[in-house]
């Protein structure tokens, strides 16, 4: 009787711990949010990449906007809507919106 009742408890704990792991592992904090903070860090990494090429772009723009003023010149002319003096501009059909 007296090995029995060590036996007991210690097959009670091991399956309270167990319980407790499994309800843990499958509760909202558990193996399906790690699951879906992996996804949501690969999206985030894919956005970055996205956000570094779009960066080296526009440096890219930019230095060549620097390095070319006829380029510069167009750059702002189309911005700016800008003509120079005695220029004669036609607009045909719907301006575009800006």
């Amino acid at each position: 009787m007296k090995a029995s009742l060590p036996r007991f408890a210690y097959a009670i704990a091991v399956l309270m711990v167990a319980s407790y792991g499994y309800f843990a592992l499958r509760g909202p904090k558990g193996l399906s949010a790690i699951a879906d903070k992996r996804t949501q860090i690969r999206e985030l990494e894919k956005r970055n990449g996205e956000l570094v090429k779009e960066i080296e772009r526009k440096r890219e723009h930019i230095k060549r906007l620097n390095d070319n003023p006829a380029e510069q010149e167009l750059e702002i002319r189309e911005r700016l809507k800008l003509v120079r003096p005695n220029e004669k501009v036609y607009i045909i059909g719907n301006p575009a919106k800006n």
